[in-house]
């Protein structure tokens, strides 16, 4: 270990689910990267585009295979293959096509300082919705709206916790700042089960 450089071994980091958060554990700052695995058929990166961030992505199979869809086209992605998608608009995805395939995924804005995207600050959230302890998701997102305001997606999953735990006007403010920033967040509500509480607020912000 030196302070010039750090080195790990990817089994040493902490992996939550299917993400380990590389960018967190070595406190990067230029770009964001992030190591996803998962079990045959399931997903690997979810369907999306980065038209919120404006990133171009690059990602890398690290092992196992996985079957990527990138612009509609599926792409095979065995061990030591290398997608990257430039325009933020374009629609990605990729599921495991074997049990542990695992894939890199670093992205950034060209020409500017990169900003984390909101769930790299609470990478162990999603557990404690799936538990059931939503009050424990609280106070992670808690912290990490308070260390990084305005970050869209925090503010979303925090409107979540909030909800799931009877803080209602927090959940109603904190989802209307959220769609504010991201509107799409409006829509992905509106599914969302965890908002049934307050779907009845006259201040509730989705579709």
């Amino acid at each position: 270990m030196s302070e010039r450089y750090s080195i790990a071994k990817l089994d040493e980091l902490e992996r939550h689910g299917r993400v380990t958060p590389v960018r967190a554990h070595f406190g990067i700052e230029a770009f964001g990267v992030t190591v996803w695995t998962a079990a045959a058929g399931e997903d690997l990166i979810n369907d999306h585009d980065e038209r919120s961030s404006g990133q171009e992505e690059l990602y890398v199979v690290l092992s196992g295979h996985a079957v990527f869809t990138v612009d509609g086209q599926e792409v095979d992605a065995p061990a030591g293959t290398l997608v990257f998608v430039k325009e933020p608009e374009t629609r990605r995805k990729a599921i495991a096509a074997e049990a542990g395939a695992t894939v890199l995924a670093l992205g950034a804005k060209a020409g500017e300082a990169h900003v984390p995207l909101g769930w790299e600050w609470a990478p162990g959230v999603s557990r404690h919705f799936q538990s059931g302890e939503p009050e424990r998701a609280y106070e992670l997102l808690a912290a990490a709206d308070s260390e990084h305001p305005d970050a869209p997606s925090v503010l979303y999953n925090l409107a979540c916790a909030e909800a799931l735990t009877g803080r209602t006007e927090e959940a109603v403010e904190h989802l209307r700042r959220a769609v504010e920033l991201y509107e799409p967040f409006a829509e992905i509500a509106r599914d969302d089960s965890d908002f049934d509480s307050i779907r009845d607020h006259p201040g509730y912000a989705g579709a």
